[in-house]
């Protein structure tokens, strides 16, 4: 059966379908919580919870991602953020926290310059070496990550330092990426030449994804522009609604199995999951792990103290984003485990998840990638306090 809808004569759109669209029904057996697993597995590391922390200078620094990392997640440090331009990034992160905005909205054009310029000093390797250094001495599992655009000009640095799992992380990647003027990044090429396990994307589709995940990758990322402090929707128009892109990205990896004889790509929503109830209904949807940034950069620990920014939102020509006021919940373990005096899903992410699967009767991740769902579209309060 055909979802396609007529928008006009001369134009039909697929029907898609948002996280807030959909809800779990429990039809079978309960369990207990405590005999639900949430590991998760990605090439030869294995975490206790499936969650990765944001490559966003406001999520995830050289602390949190070790705070992270110990506490069974995985923080992806954005290896073009404050951290590889500044010796000092401290400073300039309370400097983001502390400007003041002069408009009665999110969208304060000051602020914008501001950040543009801050972002404006260059890349330092040998910070990109520092940090990376700096979290593999904890001991934790290290995950760094690269836009397209730089990979070619810093990846050799970034695994020269020893990072194990390594991160193409753009609005949109595509492994047919086409330029008249400068010589685009071959996936296929690069990841088969690394030693250590890729994850590419933002991906939104079954066909991008399909492409993605025959270029050798590891885990793909999926979404496009659906985070609380993107723009992407209002300045160019697209938009990925998070529950149709990840059953696309499902339904790529579950024939891509058939087609590679047996390889399992990791499908791993990124973006648009603020509370416990977006991250339960992602992995519902067939993800295998939510990337976090939101719900994260809540935590006392999170550098961004409070605020909450991505990389879109400091780009030279067309920014895409804002510095949004998230607030704070508490430390990052009680906004991972609790316990949590807050009833709208800000904190024990966790227990949250655990206890779904548990009253619908799953015990681990993969069972409840069949668990059913009925569309039950209400008024998002995904990002309200």
């Amino acid at each position: 059966m055909s979802n396609e809808i007529e928008i006009g004569r001369g134009k039909r759109a697929h029907k898609a379908y948002s996280l807030d669209d959909v809800a779990i029904v429990p039809n079978r057996r309960t369990r207990d919580p405590k005999d639900v697993s949430v590991s998760w597995q990605i090439d030869a590391f294995q975490f206790e919870t499936p969650i990765l922390g944001a490559p966003m200078d406001s999520v995830t620094s050289p602390a949190t991602a070790i705070a992270l990392g110990k506490l069974g997640g995985l923080g992806v440090l954005n290896l073009e953020g404050l951290w590889t331009r500044y010796e000092n990034p401290e400073t300039v992160l309370a400097e983001i926290a502390g400007l003041k905005s002069e408009a009665s909205t999110r969208n304060d054009p000051k602020i914008t310059a501001k950040l543009q310029e801050l972002y404006s000093a260059p890349i330092q390797p040998e910070l990109i070496t520092s940090r990376i250094s700096e979290i593999r001495d904890s001991g934790v599992v290290v995950a760094g990550s690269l836009t397209p655009q730089r990979t070619q000009e810093h990846y050799k640095t970034v695994v020269a330092a020893g990072v194990d799992i390594f991160v193409i992380r753009g609005t949109t990647v595509s492994a047919e990426h086409v330029s008249k003027t400068t010589e685009p990044l071959n996936l296929k090429q690069f990841i088969y030449e690394l030693d250590v396990p890729v994850i590419v994307g933002g991906a939104a589709g079954y066909t991008p994804a399909m492409h993605l995940m025959r270029t050798g990758a590891a885990g793909v990322l999926v979404g496009f522009g659906g985070g609380a402090s993107s723009t992407t929707r209002r300045t160019l128009g697209i938009h990925a609604p998070m529950a149709t892109a990840i059953a696309d990205v499902a339904a790529a990896r579950r024939d891509y199995i058939e087609e590679s004889g047996g390889r399992y790509v990791h499908v791993i929503a990124d973006g648009g999951m603020g509370n416990s109830g977006d991250i339960v209904k992602a992995i519902a949807m067939g993800a295998d792990a939510v990337m976090l940034g939101t719900a994260l950069a809540r935590a006392e620990e999170a550098p961004g103290a409070g605020y909450h920014w991505g990389m879109e939102a400091v780009h030279e020509a067309s920014p895409r984003g804002d510095r949004a006021e998230v607030g704070t919940v508490g430390s990052l373990e009680k906004v991972l485990y609790g316990p949590s005096h807050e009833t709208n899903g800000t904190s024990n992410l966790v227990g949250a998840l655990r206890r779904s699967m548990a009253t619908t009767g799953y015990s681990n991740l993969k069972e409840f990638q069949r668990v059913d769902v009925v569309m039950s579209p209400y008024e998002s309060d995904r990002f309200r306090a």
